[in-house]
């Protein structure tokens, strides 16, 4: 299911038990105001001036998702040849069924030529994109076959975009659960040097059940803050949240009539994560997945409590302007910074990554103490962020669609 809820000028609703959240749509109002102007999330993270650093650059990221439109304006020269995993929806991974996988892919390397040049921008411009088009979720099936499905699908997927070289895996979907099968694609892909982020769901304000892969051991679990910097109430919380990044009313290119999305979710969250690591990566080609991840932990605000992590927020916000200033140690090039890895990467396949306790930081950004979890008020958690030399704030966000869609569908 997807992991986002978008407005936009088409998409499907999908409202059986278990599929997903229902999607809001509506056309995306015409502004006076420029596109990117409306894009706070860049803002919040000082996009221009990582761009005079880094914009992706060498960095292929794999979206899997729901195909991706290469001819989106502000998309064109981003998207590679990939791979279709829906034969039997038209069309081939170039063709976005709702919007939500060109959603992610703008917000990862939109290059804001749309429109004259007003278009909207992805946090790494300069990145390419590997599509890998999941089908839609069959709403006549039951879950559990949904989340088979899912599983058998999304395994292939994350071994395809391995094997291809891409660096980043970005999975803004999920399912209830998970499997041996899809831990072990997880694996792959870690001991071919990729990083693999998914969206941690957005049911943080009811079930708040886990999801997969969010939730798969090797994954980086992503949740969702708002523009105040705070936790929104439906990006899930547990131990398999690893990081959070803007993930509230974001705005980037995506499918259907304007060209142009708003949406909230951890899906736009987990795109914006995906996109920092690609920076990152740009600008230090000879690290290794763990350090890449050890610098973007190194470099998050985090949870003033002293604990390291907590389950609202992980480990803290990311911040890709410091991660490209101020690294810190990159640390071990085969030692990965989290301990979430079974020893046997099928033993558990359904149980969430626990992360370790404390993880010290290379900066010492006040970060409130996040408020405990108030099961029955679901409060958010505050974030009051520094950002980079003198800044106060920060973040990143992803476009996301709260339909869970069957794969975060």
């Amino acid at each position: 299911m997807r992991t986002s809820g978008i407005r936009r000028s088409r998409a499907r609703n999908f409202t059986t038990a278990g599929l997903g959240l229902l999607v809001g749509i509506s056309s995306f109002p015409a502004h006076a105001e420029s596109i990117r102007a409306q894009q706070w999330h860049l803002d919040i993270m000082h996009a221009e001036d990582i761009w005079k650093i880094s914009k992706g650059e060498g960095v292929t990221v794999a979206v899997i998702d729901s195909g991706v439109d290469k001819n989106n304006p502000d998309l064109v020269g981003r998207v590679l040849d990939g791979r279709d995993l829906a034969p039997r929806e038209s069309g081939d991974e170039h063709t976005d069924v709702d919007g939500h996988g060109t959603g992610m892919a703008g917000l990862i390397a939109g290059t804001g030529k749309a429109r004259g040049g007003d278009g909207a921008f992805g946090l790494a411009p300069a990145a390419k994109i590997l599509p890998i088009r999941l089908p839609e979720p069959d709403t006549n099936r039951s879950q559990k076959d949904t989340d088979d499905d899912f599983n058998k699908l999304a395994s292939e997927a994350i071994r395809y975009a391995a094997d291809s070289g891409a660096k980043v895996i970005n999975v803004s979907q999920g399912v209830r659960s998970g499997s041996e099968q899809l831990t072990a694609a997880v694996k792959y892909a870690l001991d071919k040097g990729a990083l693999v982020f998914a969206a941690v769901g957005n049911s943080g304000d009811k079930a708040n059940a886990p999801e997969y892969p969010g939730a798969t051991p090797g994954v980086i679990g992503v949740g969702a803050i708002d523009q105040k910097l705070t936790r929104i109430p439906t990006s899930q919380h547990g131990p398999q949240v690893d990081v959070v990044a803007p993930g509230k009313d974001i705005v980037a290119p995506c499918g259907g009539g304007t060209g142009l999305c708003k949406s909230t979710g951890t899906s736009d969250a987990t795109a914006l994560a995906s996109a920092s690591a690609a920076l990152i990566w740009a600008e230090h080609p000879d690290w290794t997945n763990n350090q890449v991840l050890k610098v973007m932990l190194n470099t998050v605000a985090a949870p003033d409590d002293g604990a390291g992590r907590n389950d609202y927020i992980g480990y803290g916000a990311i911040r890709p302007l410091r991660a490209l200033k101020t690294p810190g140690d990159p640390g071990p090039a085969d030692v990965r910074p989290i301990p979430d890895l079974p020893a046997d990467p099928t033993a558990s396949a359904t149980a969430s990554a626990t992360p370790s306790a404390a993880l010290s930081t290379t900066d010492a950004a006040a970060v409130p103490t996040p408020q405990a979890d108030d099961a029955q008020a679901g409060s958010g958690t505050g974030l009051w962020v520094g950002l980079g030399v003198g800044a106060v704030v920060l973040l990143g966000a992803a476009l996301a669609v709260p339909l869970m869609r069957a794969r975060r569908r």
